[in-house]
């Protein structure tokens, strides 16, 4: 198949880590907070049900953010690089469509040539002192069925593609995407079974033969 929209997850699909995970363990609570994110992930809990509850045990201050941006680069899925560069030189329409922080993603988008308006991901709030101040609880990636609600929002009649580890990547369904599931990184039997296509393949170069 050939799409001319492709969509991506970011955390565990374009990089190794849970940025939320790896915030939490900065501050000593790696482990509890590792099985709030994979249990939302395998369908067990609703996202909103433990996105606020994360956050706010974490609390995760600006220097925190800018560091866990910086290893979302470091910590890059094989050939994600090349997939990007591949797509962009065709004039595909790429976009990142993520529950995590924004602000942390950002740099990584601008590092794979993608723009800030193509990356759609739950802003995060400072005080005067860097310090946490909460996160956007409008935006619908904060929630279960919220990845279906931003595919939906492109508002594109062209061929949509979706590339994700999680459930909430199968959510895109519903606004009749085609999924790939990407268990690479993080491989999860409800992706395996309900993804349109399904790959445990540690590169991401796999995609290519699937999208173009």
């Amino acid at each position: 198949m050939s799409f001319d929209v492709i969509c991506f997850d970011c955390d565990s699909t374009l990089s190794k880590i849970e940025g939320i995970d790896e915030l939490a363990s900065r501050v000593g609570m790696g482990a509890e907070i590792a099985k709030l994110t994979d249990a939302a992930m395998n369908g067990e809990f609703s996202l909103e049900a433990v996105y606020d509850r994360r956050l706010s045990l974490i609390k995760p201050d600006k220097a925190s953010i800018d560091w866990v941006a910086d290893l979302y680069i470091a910590e890059i899925v094989a050939g994600v690089k090349e997939v990007f560069s591949t797509l962009l030189a065709q004039g595909k329409t790429v976009h990142i469509i993520s529950g995590g922080l924004r602000q942390a993603i950002l740099p990584f988008a601008t590092y794979l040539g993608i723009p800030e308006d193509h990356v759609h991901a739950v802003d995060v709030y400072f005080d005067a002192a860097g310090a946490y101040a909460g996160f956007d609880q409008t935006s619908p990636l904060a929630k279960t069925g919220g990845k279906a609600i931003v595919v939906a929002g492109l508002k594109t009649t062209a061929p949509l593609v979706m590339i994700g580890d999680g459930k909430t990547d199968l959510e895109a369904k519903q606004a009749g995407a085609y999924v790939i599931g990407f268990g690479g990184v993080a491989d999860r039997d409800i992706v395996r079974e309900n993804a349109d296509f399904y790959s445990t393949d540690p590169s991401l170069l796999f995609v290519l033969e699937h999208i173009l």
